[in-house]
């Protein structure tokens, strides 16, 4: 087993990989910024090391900074967490050659999978089955364009193939708007990623986000860990996540579940991933694969057992899966809120001090954080501030739980979005399962 790990992030999934490796024995180097100096995971880790000031492109994604800091400290692996570098295949190559273990896939994996027309072609190879489209870049020929979208029929997406987190997409609706739309997408692209190839697909009107988790080793064994619904969105952004997804059948899951374990064995996938999906009509389209830990992954370990970070550093230092796919049973339903410093009803983030922290307990309830009372929320970085999850035997148990847990958390001292979470516990439509991609936005009024 690896004896040391640098934890190359920060907030509540840097105490989660913290609590991981002391729970193998592992013993783990902190790295932060002058702003998150008085952190949690600071104190707690075995050695901490400061690479930077507060802004995180002189110190979270510095990578000189991160590999000297595992240098001085003679560790042996660096896990990325989720954001910042997690997805950076040449941080993750410069880390392995470097001489130390990247606790995540193989820099030429993540590139496969961060271009979304390479990741797309891959998985129809591997029979996963993904939304009808481009199969390639959209080239300058305008004829050729028009042709494809009229093929593919409208409405359809401009998408970026660097894309992510809802950025570099463009819904059009008609002939007339389709070149504006591509070479608006194509600058925006070049702007945001550096790279403005872009590509065309069916824009569905009525999804659900629907993603499945894989754990893959280096042995040739891959499984899934079943589907998680993630339709709860804000501008592309998670608001909600939940397993199992409602309404989805058990021999589908399964089906596409194998499919997602089969591709890993075929693009020698290595790690925790996420295959994610937009379901519609009863029919799974595939969209893209995160290569790292997900934000979500604890809904996923309440109901299956499984610790995905623990197989994560167990994946990296060569073992194999603890567990087949016969051994993976689902128990239960869980939620999680993701708990955000911000106004609950403009969104605008709320920094500062935190002068009152009362989490909530009870059965079933997990709250993974990194905050405390007198804690500053910092303003440069993502403003998620914990993760409530509520777990029951149904789901019913788990929305009630849920709702008990939300009354009772306290936080004073700054804004926080548990008025909103609130809201859609007490939804009807939520309450009763299965609502697309696109509800939380127009019950915003956005």
């Amino acid at each position: 087993m690896i004896e040391k790990v640098v934890i190359a992030n920060r907030g509540e999934i840097a105490l989660r990989i913290q609590r991981a490796c002391r729970a193998l024995g592992i013993r783990t180097v902190a790295l932060y910024s002058v702003a998150d100096r008085e952190a949690k995971y600071v104190k707690l880790a075995d050695e901490s090391v400061c690479i930077g000031p507060p802004r995180a492109a002189d110190s979270y994604l510095n990578i000189p900074a991160v590999i000297s800091a595992a240098e001085v400290t003679d560790a042996q692996a660096i896990h990325p967490g989720y954001g910042f570098l997690s997805e950076n295949a040449d941080f993750a190559e410069r880390v392995e050659q470097s001489g130390f273990i990247f606790i995540g896939p193989r820099a030429e994996t993540i590139r496969l999978m961060g271009d979304k027309i390479s990741a797309i072609k891959a998985m129809k190879k591997a029979g996963v089955p993904c939304v009808p489209g481009s199969d390639g870049p959209v080239g300058d020929n305008e004829k050729e364009v028009l042709k494809l979208a009229a093929h593919i029929g409208y409405p359809v997406l401009i998408k970026a193939a660097a894309g992510g987190g809802g950025k570099g997409m463009r819904v059009v609706h008609t002939e007339a708007a389709l070149l504006n739309a591509v070479a608006l997408t194509k600058a925006e692209a070049k702007a945001a990623f550096g790279n403005d190839t872009v590509y065309m697909e069916k824009y569905l009107d009525h999804p659900r986000h629907i993603e499945f988790q894989v754990l893959a080793d280096t042995h040739g064994h891959a499984i899934h860990l079943g589907e998680r619904d993630c339709s709860m969105q804000r501008r592309h952004q998670k608001v909600v996540e939940e397993s199992p997804a409602p309404g989805i059948p058990e021999k589908l899951r399964n089906k596409i579940g194998e499919r997602c374990a089969d591709a890993c064995r075929k693009i020698h996938y290595r790690g925790a991933g996420t295959f994610e999906f937009l379901y519609q009509d009863g029919e799974f389209y595939f969209i893209e694969m995160n290569t790292r830990v997900q934000v979500e992954h604890p809904v996923t370990e309440m109901v299956t057992g499984v610790d995905i970070v623990r197989e994560q550093l167990r994946i990296a230092a060569g073992e194999k899966l603890a567990f087949r796919q016969k051994d993976i049973t689902w128990r239960g339903h869980a939620i999680e809120c993701r708990i955000n410093a911000e106004d609950p009803r403009t969104f605008i983030p709320s920094p500062g001090r935190i002068t009152t922290w009362h989490p909530p307990g009870g059965p079933g309830i997990r709250v993974d954080s990194h905050v405390y009372t007198n804690y500053f929320v910092p303003p440069y970085y993502d403003s998620m501030i914990a993760k409530l999850i509520a777990f029951g035997d149904t789901r019913e148990m788990a929305l009630a739980r849920m709702r008990i847990a939300l009354s009772e958390m306290v936080v004073d001292g700054i804004k926080t979005n548990i008025p909103l979470h609130q809201d859609i516990m007490n939804d009807a439509a939520f309450i009763r399962g299965g609502v697309n991609i696109h509800y939380l936005q127009k019950k915003l009024g956005l």
